[in-house]
C-alpha cells in the first residue's frame, strides 16, 4: 500500500487522488496581518466554492486552511456528483411552512444546481478533473426498483425524460458485468470526476480573481464584534465578514456548534489498472451506487482502475484495514476481479447531521457558518457556496430557508454523538432487511 505523500508541511492522504493530482501549487503560510472583505476558514469545497462566487462578485477574499487545499473530505471522496439530497424529506417537512406549495420545486431545483455550477466552472476556468456524465442507481431488491420507478416518473414529469432510463435485469448486462442487481435508474445528468483536481482547480480560479490563499495556517480563534478577525499562530486576517467552512474537521466555536455535526468514516480503495477488464465490467464508464442505507459506490478512474468505497463507520474511528474490508465487496460485485491487486486505500471523514439537512447559520452579526452534507458533499457544497455568497452580499432568501430549519443538538456531543449515530444506522439497517 502507498504511504502518505508529503507535499509541504501537511501530508495529504495516501490516495489515488494524491498520486494523480495535476496541480501541485503550494500556497504560503499566513504571517502578519491582512485585510479583506471576507475571511473563509477552510479550504475544502465549501470554502473554495464560496471564494470563487465572492471573488466573481468583486469581493476581496482570503481562505485560511489548516493543512492543504482539498486536504479533507473534498479531496478524498468517491467523486460522484448526483441529484441525491441527503435529508430531502426532512427539508420538505421543515421548509413547507416557509415555502408552501413551492417546496417541491425548490428541492427539485437544488438536486441539479450543483451539477450546473460545477460544469460551468470547469468550462470557464479550464479545470482538468476527468469530468464525465453518467450514473447508475442500482437496485438489489424489488422494493428498490419501486423507489427508482417513482423517481423516474418524477423526472419524466419535470422534463428529464431524455436523461433518465429504467433498466431491468437484462438491460443491466449491457452496463455492468455483475450478478448483484435487479435493475437500475440510468441518469445521464449525474456526473463523476476527480474531486481533488476539481478543488485545486477552483482554488486556482479563485486565486486568479484576487483571492488570497493560506495553507498550513490553523485558525486558533475567531474574533467577533465590529472588527471581526481570524487568528493563527503567526498571523491575523481582519475582515468585514467571516465564513466558517471547516465542516467536521474544525473544533472552533464549540459553545454554539458542539453536538451538531459528527464524523462518519468512509473507506475507499483503488485497484491496479485493469486494462481490458475495465471495459468488460463497466463498458459505458458509469459511476454506480446502490439503493441500500449503507451502500457501496464505485466508478472507473481515467487510467482504468476501479475506485470502490463503502461501509461507512459511524464510530468516528478509522478502519485498520480498509482494503481487507472492501475486497469481499469488490469480488462479490465483480467476480472477474477476484484477487485483483489493490494499490491505494484511504479514509474519508464525512460530516453527518442527525436530520441530514445542511446547517447554515450565523454565530454573530458578521460571522457565518455552513456545514454538514452527510455524504453528498460535492454537489451540495457548491450549492451552499452559491447560497452563502448570496447571503454575504445581501440576498438572504435561500440562506434564511436553510437557517430556519431546526436541528438536533446532542448533549455531550463528542461523547454521545457517534454512538447515537451508530445506533441509528443499526436501526436503518434493520429496516433495510424489511423493505
Amino acid at each position: 500500500m502507498n504511504a502518505a505523500v508529503n507535499t509541504g508541511t501537511a501530508q495529504r492522504s495516501a490516495s489515488y487522488y494524491t498520486a494523480s493530482l495535476n496541480d501541485s501549487t503550494q500556497y504560503p503560510t499566513l504571517k502578519g496581518t491582512v485585510k479583506v472583505d471576507v475571511a473563509i476558514i477552510g479550504g475544502g469545497f465549501t470554502g473554495v466554492a464560496s471564494a470563487v462566487e465572492l471573488a466573481e462578485r468583486g469581493l476581496k477574499v482570503a481562505i485560511v486552511e489548516t493543512n492543504r487545499i482539498g486536504w479533507g473530505a473534498s479531496g478524498r471522496n468517491g467523486g460522484q456528483v448526483t441529484g441525491s439530497l441527503s435529508g430531502d424529506e426532512a427539508m420538505r417537512k421543515q421548509m413547507r411552512e416557509k415555502l408552501g406549495e413551492d417546496v417541491d420545486d425548490f428541492i427539485w431545483h437544488l438536486r441539479w444546481r450543483g451539477h450546473q455550477i460545477i460544469e460551468q466552472r470547469v468550462a470557464r476556468y479550464g479545470i482538468n478533473c476527468d469530468l464525465k456524465r453518467g450514473h447508475l442507481h442500482a437496485a438489489m431488491k424489488a422494493s428498490h426498483m419501486h423507489e427508482l420507478q417513482s423517481f423516474a416518473a418524477e423526472a419524466q414529469r419535470r422534463g428529464m425524460g431524455d436523461q433518465v432510463q429504467l433498466l431491468d435485469r437484462n438491460a443491466m448486462a449491457e452496463h455492468l458485468q455483475s450478478p448483484l442487481y435487479l435493475g437500475a435508474l440510468k441518469n445521464l445528468r449525474n456526473l463523476h470526476l476527480h474531486p481533488l483536481n476539481l478543488c485545486l482547480g477552483e482554488a486556482r480560479a479563485a486565486h486568479s480573481l484576487g483571492a488570497l490563499i493560506f495553507e498550513n495556517s490553523e485558525v486558533l480563534d475567531i474574533v467577533h464584534g465590529e472588527q471581526p478577525a481570524v487568528v493563527t499562530a503567526q498571523g491575523r486576517v481582519e475582515a468585514k465578514q467571516i465564513l466558517l467552512a471547516g465542516d467536521v474537521y474544525h473544533k472552533l466555536e464549540k459553545r454554539q456548534l458542539k453536538g451538531k455535526i459528527f464524523p462518519a468514516m468512509g473507506g475507499i480503495v483503488t485497484t491496479a489498472p485493469l486494462g481490458e477488464l475495465a471495459a468488460q465490467i463497466n463498458p459505458q464508464d458509469l459511476a454506480v451506487y446502490d439503493c441500500r442505507f449503507v451502500l457501496d459506490y464505485y466508478r472507473l478512474t481515467a487510467d482504468g482502475r476501479l475506485l470502490f468505497g463503502g461501509g461507512a463507520n459511524y464510530s468516528g474511528r478509522d478502519s485498520r484495514d480498509i482494503a481487507g474490508e472492501l475486497r469481499p465487496c469488490i469480488e462479490r460485485t465483480f467476480p472477474a476481479l477476484k484477487g485483483v491487486p489493490i494499490e491505494f486505500q484511504w479514509s474519508c471523514a464525512m460530516g453527518i447531521v442527525v436530520n441530514r439537512i445542511p446547517q447554515l447559520g450565523k454565530l454573530s452579526d458578521n460571522v457565518w457558518y455552513c456545514q454538514g452534507y452527510s455524504g453528498h458533499g460535492i454537489a451540495t457544497s457548491h450549492i451552499m457556496g452559491e447560497i452563502m455568497a448570496e447571503a454575504l452580499t445581501g440576498t438572504l432568501e435561500k440562506f434564511d430557508t436553510f437557517a430556519g430549519c431546526k436541528h438536533i443538538k446532542v448533549p455531550m456531543g463528542d461523547v454521545l454523538g457517534n454512538p447515537l449515530l451508530a445506533a441509528g444506522m443499526w436501526y436503518y439497517q434493520m429496516l433495510e432487511k424489511l423493505r
